[in-house]
């Protein structure tokens, strides 16, 4: 008689977004039966479902752009340039960063496809509701889905929900925001069709056309925001919409959502009325959730430091790279970049991916142990791929 196996998974991972399908890609990679839950009915996290269409945090800072983060993130960009993006590095006219531009319904179907083909499974429209655990280990989580409640068992654990909610479940201390509990801004990109794309986009006139505002949501930027063009569609992207964020509620998420959908059928109609080659501009999608840049940071072992980026502090101990400059949203509308020092990436150790108190709980892409100007850089979905495969790693084979 086969032996029935001691726990369903060896790996559960949560949340579908860059840092869960770099763990999930990880744990496979080192053999693993993975199971892998989000909340959508797509993966992608911020690129799918809040309109983030660039991968940032491939790469370092200056005039040539230079990879540090592999692994599993290369198969999902394989996959995508199967679909047709280039996934070339580009260069942000606006901040000089080194970006990979998407497309997103080629990031969900590259994702579907990459984590088939590595033997996950998957189950979307499912939430983690609740945990229950050991003094030093989770024994099981209860996923709440389409079809009601059912418990899972596994040897590991993988929280990448971005919010820290299997941390939340578990019990695992969070902290909100920065030391004070202050949160950085929230954005809301849109998607803009029907440019006139012979006529080049004019950002001192779009810059003029806020003049004109009489709306509620006046914009915090007085540059004319970051814009770039969606691959493959002629499709304008552009991030006007930044708003302070007091906690979160239900109440401030839900006032958060209304005002960006208003901001930004109103800012397009000032594109039409005021900006060169916009006159049959219309909004072509927002969301489906407003941009979350930051919530609640779970206890980890380790929390990667300002100062441990300042310096580009490189460690024996490390597991990825963090590159991406420490950008700073507190200000909404008035981002501060602050450059990763040394030879330009700091390692992350893997005591940043690993909960404190408990034994078989790992951490992936905004959960990851980092104080507040750290988390600056770490948050950014290249870095959770990095994250996201060590962790998965890890989680693996402990």
């Amino acid at each position: 008689m086969m032996r029935k196996p001691e726990c369903d998974y060896d790996v559960v991972i949560a949340g579908g977004g860059a840092g869960g399908v770099g763990a999930a890609l990880g744990a496979a990679k080192a053999g693993a039966r993975v199971l892998l839950v989000e909340k959508y009915g797509f993966l992608g996290g911020a690129a799918t479902n809040a309109q983030v269409l660039a991968y940032c945090g491939f790469f370092q800072q200056g005039s040539k752009p230079i990879k540090v983060v592999g692994g599993a993130a290369d198969l999902v960009l394989d996959e995508l340039r199967k679909l047709g993006l280039d996934c070339e590095p580009f260069s942000s006219p606006t901040t000089l960063n080194w970006i990979i531009l998407l497309e997103p319904e080629a990031v969900k179907l590259a994702l579907d496809r990459v984590l088939a083909d590595n033997g996950v499974e998957v189950l979307l429209h499912t939430r983690i509701a609740a945990a229950t655990r050991t003094a030093d280990k989770i024994q099981s989580v209860t996923l709440a889905g389409m079809d009601g409640r059912t418990r899972v068992s596994a040897k590991s654990f993988v929280d990448a929900t971005g919010d820290a909610n299997l941390s939340l479940v578990a019990g695992v201390p969070c902290r909100v925001g920065d030391l004070e509990g202050k949160l950085q801004a929230i954005s809301a990109p849109v998607r803009i069709g029907g440019r006139n794309q012979n006529v080049p986009i004019d950002r001192e006139a779009i810059k003029a056309a806020f003049k004109f505002y009489t709306g509620l949501w006046p914009s915090a930027r007085d540059d004319g925001g970051i814009y770039t063009e969606v691959p493959n569609t002629g499709e304008m992207w552009w991030m006007m919409f930044d708003h302070q964020l007091s906690d979160l509620s239900s109440g401030s998420f839900s006032q958060a959502e209304r005002a960006a959908r208003e901001a930004a059928h109103g800012y397009v109609g000032l594109l039409r009325a005021h900006v060169p080659g916009f006159e049959r501009a219309y909004v072509v999608q927002t969301g489906p959730q407003i941009g979350i840049r930051e919530s609640r940071h779970p206890a980890a072992r380790y929390e990667l430091t300002h100062e441990d980026l300042a310096t580009g502090r490189q460690r024996e101990d490390g597991v990825a790279k963090a590159a991406w400059p420490m950008e700073d949203h507190t200000t909404p509308g008035q981002p501060i970049y602050t450059s990763v020092g040394g030879d330009g990436w700091a390692s992350i150790p893997l005591d940043s991916l690993r909960a404190k108190g408990l034994d078989n709980l790992y951490f992936a892409g905004r959960t990851i142990g980092a104080d507040p100007r750290a988390y600056a850089s770490i948050r950014v979905m290249g870095t959770a791929f990095a994250t996201g495969d060590a962790a998965g790693q890890a989680a693996a084979v402990n």
